[in-house]
């Protein structure tokens, strides 16, 4: 959960949440009821969901899980 700050942006907020303000599609996708917003007032309570685990992006997707033991 993150309380907004009179002034704050999707992308302000992505950066001080997640460390990256392009997962701000992150943010908007779990707060539907906001999305119209561009710059919100203070004390605006904002789901903020864990991001899935990157992957390294030197498997295809369908081999991530495989073993080969």
């Amino acid at each position: 959960m993150y309380t907004t700050k009179s002034g704050d942006t999707w992308d302000v907020i992505a950066k001080e949440v997640y460390g990256n303000e392009y997962r701000a599609d992150v943010l908007m996708a779990a707060n539907p009821q906001e999305i119209d917003t561009f710059i919100f007032n203070a004390g605006v309570e904002l789901n903020t969901p864990a991001l899935e685990e990157e992957r390294d992006g030197l498997l295809p997707p369908w081999k991530y899980e495989a073993s080969y033991d």
